[in-house]
């Protein structure tokens, strides 16, 4: 395998530009013996196949609904096969275009998380990653990819990009804003000693009356007693429990929060990064918030001298009054 890992934003205004960029960076990844994955819609896979003709079957397609699925499950799957091809001496050479612009404020911030992120989980993987953005996607995403990715690509050259952010200074902005406050009369359940059945009884009493099915209450139930016992271990009393719904951009949500008086270290991680098997960091973080990310649709976290907060989000079914 040749090549330093590579995070480019290829941002264009229509057909031309997009294949302009996208087909160079694929040919020469089916030159080179890359493993070469194309996730698009329908109708960019259409496009791509009649540029490559032939060439097209060197070239696995994915529908990008199904591959954007979850910011964290998506970055834990492209790095496991970075890694399983650099296993096998070949480079992962992905083109991928973002399908989430369009979904809740709170989801498309994760995926823009997930884009900074990356840099830091893949930058010894030796993969090549190119995402198109259009231009006809909203404003503040056009503007965060420019800080997400080290590089922007005009037809076959890349240059650097000025307005690139370093990867955790930018998932620290995105935490800027202060989460809003339970709603009126949630009640807080203060927890004193590691009761982890009465714990889970309790949550799972709270969302008996909601849409949230089994299998999503089992997650739910294992992300909250992980959260729980760090709080237990690692923070400060008072340590307080909160369970409600909340509607987002239409979308019904069951939100559970665990709030202890203490702070993280800076460095943690905060469990963004997927945990490798063969090389532990520092910087990689605790597994278990890595787990929490992966068992919830959402999780927020906020930490500082007024104490540490994790809220956890599961999407439940159905749209807002259904």
């Amino acid at each position: 395998m040749t090549g330093a890992f590579t995070h480019r934003v290829l941002p264009y205004a229509g057909v031309d530009e997009y294949l302009d960029g996208a087909i160079p960076f694929v040919r020469e990844g089916i030159a080179a013996g890359d493993r070469v994955v194309c996730v698009s819609t329908v109708g960019r896979e259409e496009l791509l196949r009649d540029e490559l003709g032939a060439a097209a079957g060197e070239v696995e397609f994915v529908d990008a609904a199904a591959w954007y699925g979850h910011p964290s499950r998506t970055l834990a799957d492209c790095l496991s096969d970075a890694d399983a091809s650099a296993g096998e001496g070949r480079r992962l050479r992905l083109l991928g275009e973002p399908v989430w612009a369009f979904r809740s404020p709170l989801e498309v911030l994760e995926w823009q998380r997930a884009e900074a992120i990356l840099n830091v989980a893949f930058r010894d993987t030796g993969a090549s990653l190119l995402c198109p953005y259009a231009a006809s996607l909203p404003p503040g995403v056009v503007a965060a990819a420019r800080k997400t990715h080290p590089e922007t690509v005009r037809g076959d050259r890349a240059s650097a990009n000025p307005g690139f952010v370093d990867p955790w200074a930018f998932s620290a902005q995105c935490d800027d804003e202060p989460l809003p406050s339970p709603p009126d009369g949630t009640f807080a359940l203060r927890i004193e000693r590691p009761d982890l059945y009465w714990l889970r009884a309790y949550v799972a009493d709270q969302v008996r009356h909601t849409a949230l099915s089994g299998e999503d209450l089992q997650r739910l139930l294992v992300a909250v007693t992980e959260v729980v016992t760090n709080a237990l271990r690692h923070g400060e009393p008072p340590i307080a429990l909160r369970v409600w719904t909340r509607v987002d951009a239409g979308e019904r949500s069951l939100v559970c929060e665990v709030t202890d008086a203490g702070s993280w270290r800076d460095g943690s991680g905060y469990g963004l990064i997927p945990p490798r098997p063969d090389r532990r960091t520092a910087a990689q973080g605790r597994f278990g918030l890595w787990a929490v990310r992966l068992l919830c649709s959402l999780v927020q976290i906020r930490t500082g001298e007024a104490g540490t907060t994790v809220r956890m989000w599961l999407r439940l079914p159905g749209r807002d009054g259904a």
